[in-house]
């Protein structure tokens, strides 16, 4: 949620955030003027009330003869509170309504929507190869890594299965996303995967994604597609020490997305399904570290790229392509060969105050006042790379070699087709 001390001292920020997002920048006038509405209608139930109370009192100190006179008008005045708290809760929930439907303020992310990102670097050395590279699912059924037949015969499209040493190499990756976590101050968590709607609602993913989402309607709980919605929850409603520094944390969860809307797009092998693994950041921090705190959940996705030995490139994520949540984001896309492009496999959003402003969680600053956090997520690793390191670590023969920091967990360091 947007803060609206904020917005009214400068509302055309936010119109022109709403512009760069690609919404309707007259929301932001609705509001204001909803805004001015609910304060009035709150000083007037409060002028009500002080009369009344100033009437009881009178009343309590009067004679006899003079107190039936003053309760002829009671009941009267007594309606008009009533009336009048009834309009000023009306006004709120207006107020609320258009707030929630605010996207939050970009910040220095360029306009447009999916196809007007700036590419910020390109890192790594794509592949040359000397011969016709395969697939990822050509290579991880020859391998015998993957199987999506008997995934879609058991779950449906867009399912699978990890087999063998292709669930060693997904392991091997969270292994690896999850010690340079703790390494870099991370708590470990394994979060729930089921929440109640106002976690999601709270972190802003039901919003304009929520047909993405699973619904459990008997329960009226939401499968996670990001184990950032559990991690926001974790602190809902709390006041939170920061005096040491950020809480960090990285969650490793399955996730679920329906993948509404995209039938017909990417269906071949695993790069977009419907159930997946990752580790995910997630940081509590004051808002003037935020921006700070995001380049270092950037720096230490690029790390995890090096690690896995993928050419990629980081691109700063166009306004109309945010979420909801986010006022900045940066994606990191490995560069997949047979495709001859670059998919995304990372992403990691500044999310100012905005879910803990919907989550109530603050922090005390040096004067011991509360405020609200910032919040930021970024993932360190998923299902989705293996795309990338076996169609970049192929060979003439169809082996895949192991990155070598993978390979302790993985336990070869070549993956060889069966003689």
């Amino acid at each position: 949620m947007i803060d609206l001390k904020a917005l009214r001292e400068d509302p055309d920020t936010a119109r022109q955030s709403q512009i760069t997002r690609g919404e309707d920048p007259g929301l932001v006038d609705q509001l204001l003027d909803a805004d001015e509405k609910r304060r009035s209608c709150i000083a007037a139930a409060e002028n009500l009330k002080a009369e009344q109370n100033a009437l009881t009192k009178k009343i309590g100190k009067a004679t006899p003869e003079e107190r039936k006179e003053l309760l002829k008008g009671t009941n009267e005045l007594k309606e008009k509170v009533k009336q009048a708290a009834r309009e000023a809760e009306e006004a709120s929930e207006e107020v609320n309504r258009l707030a929630w439907r605010i996207g939050n303020i970009v910040e220095g992310a360029p306009a447009g929507g999916e196809d007007d990102f700036i590419v910020v670097e390109e890192v790594g050395e794509k592949p040359s190869f000397d011969f016709e590279p395969k697939d990822h699912l050509d290579l991880g059924e020859s391998l015998g890594l993957i199987d999506c037949e008997r995934g879609a015969k058991v779950s449906g499209a867009r399912f699978y299965y990890l087999t063998g040493n292709g669930a060693l190499l997904q392991l091997a990756m969270l292994n690896l996303a999850a010690k340079k976590a703790v390494e870099h101050g991370f708590t470990l968590m394994v979060p729930p995967v089921l929440v109640r709607p106002e976690t999601m609602q709270g972190t802003g993913f039901l919003d304009a994604h929520a047909d993405e989402i699973y619904h459990l309607e008997e329960d009226d709980l939401y499968l996670v597609g990001t184990s950032e919605v559990a991690l926001a929850g974790y602190h809902s409603g709390e006041i939170i020490d920061l005096s040491d520094g950020p809480l960090r944390y990285a969650g490793w969860s399955s996730c679920f997305r329906r993948e509404a809307g995209s039938y017909g797009k990417d269906t071949r092998g695993i790069l977009r399904v419907h159930q997946f693994d990752k580790v995910e950041m997630f940081t509590w921090c004051r808002p003037e570290d935020a921006q700070d705190e995001h380049q270092k959940l950037l720096a230490m996705e690029k790390d995890m790229l090096a690690a896995c030995g993928l050419p990629y490139r980081v691109i700063d994520v166009a306004g109309g392509d945010l979420g909801s949540s986010a006022a900045r984001k940066f994606d990191t896309e490995a560069w997949v060969p047979t495709q001859n492009t670059y998919r995304e496999l990372t992403s990691t959003s500044n999310c100012t105050t905005f879910q803990a402003r919907r989550l109530k969680v603050r922090y005390r600053d040096e004067d011991g006042r509360t405020r609200a956090c910032a919040t930021l997520n970024g993932t360190l690793a998923t299902t989705r790379w293996l795309v990338a390191m076996l169609e970049n670590h192929q060979t003439a023969d169809g082996s895949v070699a192991v990155p070598a920091a993978l390979q302790p967990y993985v336990g070869t360091d070549m993956l060889r087709p069966a003689p």
